[in-house]
């Protein structure tokens, strides 16, 4: 018997799991449900999400509510007489009129181990902690964020290299193959759903754009997994005497001589490299992007910008 989804989704993160279940027998997907259209790029032009051109190339029936507290969108849904919902970053919360409508439930790929890191940002928060291990949690739904009950899970090391794009992707991945290898013994009721321990619980909110903003006066570690987590979103940057420019790529430095002290933020150039001092110990720029131009070594940079050394580097006021 044929098992009717409706799926839920909005970003690349979503769209593994979305073309598994499409290449998958057994499956119907009777609807796909993404957010509306974004204004996006230099011209504010409204933008589908991934997972509508996904969807619409595939020919699946698109569906993108305002808020599904609309009870004319829940009633389209439930017109639809769905057997299960998979949901992965739609970017609502559910309510339990939605929760209630398929009758095996409804499921959440989720970007962390839960109970660690509920909530938006799972994956820049793992890297930002130091985190040696994450991996995708099957849960089922309930009103709650992320509080759900586990159906499975799968690990994954969280190598220092890891930026949070590179670290999505990868998870993605494992989500949609997860996905796939547990729904036939959910949709069998063998699977028994194993609820959170709640006192474990950890907080990921939704990034904003000022949170790139680097304080040096962290220390180099803090501040080299800040660099890697925000890329590519919010990214990471700071004040410099022409104004701010992005940090692409960092590197912690072996340790480098500092006599006289420097404050946190000075910039110094050492051997053939360009640092900034930190609270505690000293990253390397590696990569810069100046406003007005391209990216660029941070070496490049200092070449147009000779003000740089031994200037101050601060946050916005």
């Amino acid at each position: 018997m044929t098992t009717k989804i409706i799926f839920m989704g909005t970003p690349d993160f979503a769209v593994p799991a979305l073309t598994a279940l499409m290449k998958a027998q057994d499956y119907d997907i009777v609807a796909v449900v993404t957010q509306p259209d974004r204004p996006s790029g230099r011209g504010n032009k409204l933008t589908p999400s991934p997972i509508k051109l996904v969807a619409e190339q595939a020919g699946l029936l698109v569906l993108q509510p305002q808020t599904l507290k609309d009870k004319t969108a829940v009633a389209q849904l439930a017109a639809l007489q769905p057997d299960l919902m998979v949901v992965a970053a739609f970017g609502q919360i559910l309510r339990n009129d939605v929760i209630g409508l398929p009758s095996h439930g409804c499921l959440n790929i989720h970007a962390s181990l839960l109970p660690r890191w509920r909530g938006a940002a799972p994956v820049t928060a793992a890297i930002r902690a130091g985190d040696t291990e994450t991996g995708i949690t099957l849960m089922q739904i309930d009103e709650g964020l992320d509080t759900g009950p586990i159906i499975s899970c799968r690990s994954t090391p969280l190598m220092p290299t890891h930026t949070g794009g590179t670290l999505t992707a990868e998870l993605a991945n494992i989500g949609a193959e997860l996905l796939i290898e547990t729904l036939p013994a959910w949709l069998d009721g063998k699977i028994t759903p194993q609820p959170q321990n709640n006192q474990l619980a950890t907080l990921a909110p939704r990034l904003k754009k000022e949170a790139g903003d680097i304080n040096w006066a962290q220390s180099a570690i803090e501040i080299e997994r800040q660099v890697r987590a925000f890329d590519p979103w919010p990214g990471t940057f700071t004040h410099g005497p022409r104004g701010e420019f992005k940090i692409l790529a960092v590197e912690l430095a072996m340790p480098v001589e500092t006599s006289p002290a420097r404050e946190p933020g000075t910039v110094f150039k050492h051997q053939r490299g360009l640092f900034v001092s930190t609270g505690q110990g000293t990253i390397r720029l590696i990569t810069v992007h100046p406003s007005g131009k391209k990216a660029m070594s941070a070496e490049a940079m200092l070449n147009g910008q000779p003000e740089l050394l031994g200037a101050k580097l601060v946050v916005s006021e």
